[in-house]
């Protein structure tokens, strides 16, 4: 058994060391006073004044993150009621074809899901722009959120409704008082994977926006083509430490969320 610890705690070591390595030595050359990340020169924050002097980007690092956070708290409605729809199905073999639909949005390619969305906003005449990419992440996100809000559904004690309804809760007092609550550590985790989904998305963006609107991942990959500029690399690291904050922030909400959720029997009234 000791055996077998140690050698989980080696992989797991080396599975951090190959992911974050890149992470760190991309912020480490943001403070480089070169050109380029041949070799390291001397400390600056040159690339940070640079980057916060682009307009144009700080505009579309914001555009980027409001459509993040839009786009992810539609999904989360959405893929919450979704996921209470389907959890409630009376028929097993209804059930699992609701969740086969909704597990091939998740496992298909980006490059599909982006064609397609573009087909068929040319097909309906729907001008490309900040809208098209907003209903293109909203429906790539709900299946995520319904992933994530279905396990807690089926980990939840049933009793804990019946008995808000014996002592005469109305069905919006249950849906409020015992079932958000009881639901609400899913629905951040789902929220919060719909986020960094948005954020991240490259493939289904570059379909669907159009000349008017573009996102972070679409102008890095299109400043990447004439060469890396170190003003990336500060911006990186900033939205690094943006989203690290994010994940502190929900494991900070998980944890004061958990212990109230033991209680939940005490919000009946």
């Amino acid at each position: 058994m000791r055996k077998n610890s140690l050698l989980g705690r080696i992989y797991f070591g080396l599975v951090l060391v190959i992911l974050y390595l890149p992470i760190f030595y991309l912020v480490y050359f943001s403070f480089s006073s070169g050109k380029s990340m041949d070799h390291f020169q001397h400390f600056t924050w040159a690339h940070y004044q640079t980057l916060f002097a682009d307009h144009r980007l700080l505009a579309i690092f914001l555009e980027t993150l409001m459509l993040a956070l839009l786009s992810s708290l539609i999904a989360t409605v959405i893929g919450t009621l979704g996921a209470i729809a389907i959890n409630e199905m009376r028929k097993p073999a209804k059930q699992r074809l609701y969740l086969s639909l909704n597990n091939i949005l998740i496992v298909s390619p980006d490059v599909i899901i982006g064609a397609s969305f573009l087909i068929l906003f040319t097909a309906l005449g729907f001008t490309l722009g900040f809208a098209s990419v907003l209903l293109s992440h909203i429906a790539f996100s709900v299946p995520i959120v319904v992933l994530m809000v279905l396990p807690k559904l089926k980990e939840m004690d049933n009793s804990l409704i019946d008995a808000a309804r014996d002592l005469g809760a109305s069905g919006w007092q249950v849906f409020s008082k015992v079932l958000i609550p009881a639901l609400t550590p899913g629905i951040m985790s789902g929220m919060f994977m719909a986020l960094t989904y948005s954020l991240d998305d490259f493939a289904v963006t570059f379909f669907v926006t159009g000349n008017g609107f573009t996102t972070l991942s679409v102008e890095i990959y299109s400043r990447a083509r004439q060469g890396i500029d170190l003003e990336i690399n500060a911006l990186s690291t900033i939205i690094f430490l943006f989203v690290m904050l994010l994940v502190g922030i929900y494991y900070f909400i998980s944890k004061r969320q958990g212990k109230k959720v033991k209680g939940v029997g005490g919000l009946i009234k």
